[in-house]
């Protein structure tokens, strides 16, 4: 037998050309998909079975490895693979280096196989367009440098996106959105109320959100933004009644309208224009009248605009001193030492205010107040503060912080809860009217003068709005007609009898139009099945027609129900439709007008709000398929993690 040394020796003296260099077993899976060939002297290549390209692999006593071999495999750069992938209908195909040893080696420390998954660029493009619609990116970020090289890190066979493409996939995926929001549309039971909110631009174009608030089969009050509406010459009276013309005719609305509320205050003019597209083709909406002028955020704002502007010499007062604190860390620390030496109680924290948002200004008029003790022995502990508020401004502040703060509350409810009720509204409403009354009889003429002011357009807010809230009240079980007559025979004192007739025929006329609407509105169960008994209820509509119109006075003089804090009117309709099979249909159309047009995040705002800069840019259609598409996605986003979370409560429960 030979000597290792032997086998040593006679290995070196054999040219290169008749023995090749031993090597251990090749035992990489790389090698399933390669083969190893010598193309020239002391030089071999390493051949991809599947498309036959050749890659580096030894050359003399130089050896490349098979780190870019197994590249070739794992990316899907192998036409050969790729084309396997697409005849298998796209099935996963696992990586074919995967080490057969239960024992990984050092330099693959996974056991897990690697997905192989064929590059899908319309797939691409589709995921960029929802990533800029969600997140509000501009469409230009695809042309940016650094998004390029950073996609082709990823997947360098990817194509660069035009600004051009991207908007027309923006558009693409707003379009197929939309077509799944109308189908969802399609079996909604009652009416649609119309909110108009109206946006700004610097360009002096107006654009008009309008959004659908209705009531679902379940009985759960739903709102759906439906259409961004660009409008050239937004002071033009017609403007917001074309706009609803278009979004009725879209939408396919026509017959299935019931009110229209705006956010900001219309004219007598542009109101009017609206009356006649809730009346055509919409019966039983009581000629038009369920128009809401001014949305009870808009109010609100308004009412805290006209207190801070009665107070603005105050207020910047106590801005300056404010200032003074915040915006000096030394400062601070003197007054926080200060606080603790006078062991002033208050837990508030002073804040200087964003001028476009009165309740910021007003929970800096509060904390201030609160430590306003502080802020009069300041000038002791610190020398560079000069000039504290007086004692008749601190009872200014105080005054100012008294009608503010119902304001703050009521408004703050339209934040709290999604879809406030009217009933509440209705209360805040009356409840406000009356204490200006108080106040302007009152002996202060600082208090007197800014209830004076404040009281002229609750007036107006309550002529306008007062007979669509009395109506939802009236269709509260807890309230009926009866919290309409207390609060009018407070309100209006010798004329309450007249105004509370005005609400109690308006229902009943109503009433009266629901009874007189067509198959299929007629009063059936919902969701009834066709039993051959059609003629059967035209017989029984025909000999008690009388006593299925007492339907609503039978209601009215029912007892009302206790006043219990967690109440879902709603869910009280939803129970007694078999009872009231006519008056639940018209309740629930009355509940599903919205009291407010203000977005969530909008409530207290100052001013109209503004579009920007970029999205004016754009063209019209462009700027409302970003901003529906992305209310629409976001919203699909959030039903889907509910419903996975409540799945995994049930799942846990269980």
């Amino acid at each position: 037998m030979e000597t290792a040394l032997e086998v040593y020796n006679d290995t070196e003296t054999r040219s290169p050309e008749t023995q090749p260099i031993k090597r251990r077993k090749k035992k990489s899976m790389v090698w399933e998909h390669f083969t190893i060939e010598a193309v020239e002297p002391n030089c071999r290549r390493a051949f991809c079975k599947g498309c036959n390209q050749s890659f580096a692999y030894s050359n003399g006593n130089k050896v490349a490895g098979t780190s870019h071999l197994k590249r070739h495999i794992a990316k899907g750069t192998c036409p050969a693979l790729i084309h396997t992938q697409d005849n298998d209908n796209n099935q996963l195909m696992t990586t074919p280096y995967t080490p057969k040893s239960d024992t990984p080696r050092r330099r693959y420390r996974t056991q897990t196989p690697s997905p192989f998954v064929a590059f899908n660029q319309d797939k691409c493009r589709q995921e960029i367009a929802k990533m800029i619609i969600m997140h509000d990116y501009p469409l230009h970020m695809v042309q940016h440098p650094g998004f390029i090289s950073f996609v082709q890190s990823i997947q360098p066979h990817f194509d660069a996106v035009s600004f051009n493409n991207v908007q027309g996939d923006c558009v693409a995926t707003y379009l197929a959105e939309k077509q799944n929001v109308m189908k969802s549309l399609e079996g909604i039971p009652g009416r649609f109320c119309l909110t108009l909110d109206f946006w700004t631009s610097k360009l002096t174009l107006g654009y008009v959100f309008i959004t659908a608030h209705f009531i679902d089969s379940d009985w759960k009050i739903q709102k759906k933004l439906l259409n961004v509406m660009m409008e050239s010459y937004p002071e033009a009276d017609e403007a917001l009644s074309l706009a609803v013309a278009n979004c009725v005719s879209e939408w396919g609305l026509e017959g299935k309208l019931f009110s229209v509320t705006f956010n900001h205050p219309a004219s007598n003019s542009a109101v009017e224009n609206i009356r006649p597209q809730l009346c055509i083709k919409n019966p039983g909406i009581l000629d038009g009248q369920l128009v809401i002028g001014n949305c009870v955020a808009r109010t609100f704002s308004s009412l805290a605009k006209d207190v801070l502007e009665k107070g603005k010499d105050v207020i910047k007062n106590i801005r300056d001193s404010v200032k003074h604190v915040k915006t000096s860390e030394s400062h601070e620390e003197r007054f926080i030492e200060l606080k603790e030496q006078l062991q002033v109680p208050s837990e508030k924290v002073l804040s200087l205010d964003d001028q476009t948002q009165w309740n910021t200004t007003y929970k800096m008029l509060v904390a201030a107040s609160e430590l306003k003790e502080v802020f009069s022995c300041l000038d002791t502990a610190d020398p560079d503060y000069k000039k504290p508020p007086s004692a008749e401004d601190w009872r200014h502040v105080e005054a100012l912080c008294t009608f503010l703060k119902p304001l703050f509350e009521a408004a703050s409810t339209l934040q709290s809860t999604g879809n406030p009720s009217a009933v509440t509204f209705f209360h805040e409403v009356w409840k406000t009217q009356s204490d200006l009354s108080r106040a302007i009889a009152g002996e202060d003429p600082y208090v007197a003068g800014i209830a004076k002011t404040m009281k002229d357009k609750v007036d107006k807010y309550w002529r306008d709005c007062s007979l669509v809230l009395a109506m939802a009240v009236v269709m509260d079980p807890r309230f009926k007609m009866k919290l309409v007559e207390f609060s009018f025979s407070k309100i209006f004192g010798e004329d309450a009898g007249k105004n509370i007739k005005t609400v109690d025929d308006g229902i009943h006329e109503l009433f009266s139009e629901y009874m007189a609407l067509p198959s299929p509105l007629k009063p059936t169960s919902e969701g009834g099945k066709a039993d051959g008994l059609s003629d059967f209820d035209t017989y029984i509509m025909e000999t008690t027609g009388q006593n299925l119109k007492s339907e609503l006075d039978q209601y009215l003089d029912e007892t009302l129900l206790p006043r219990v804090q967690e109440f879902d009117v709603l869910d009280w309709w939803k129970q007694n439709k078999l009872k009231y099979p006519t008056l639940s249909k018209m309740a629930r159309d009355i509940l599903s007008i919205p009291v407010s047009a203000a977005a969530f995040d909008y409530v207290f705002d100052m001013e109209p709000r503004e579009m920007d800069e970029y999205k004016t840019s754009l063209r019209p259609e462009t700027v409302e398929a970003l901003i529906c598409a992305r209310e629409w996605l976001l919203e699909n986003a959030s039903s889907s993690a509910a419903a996975q979370m409540a799945s995994a409560i049930i799942k846990s429960e269980a």
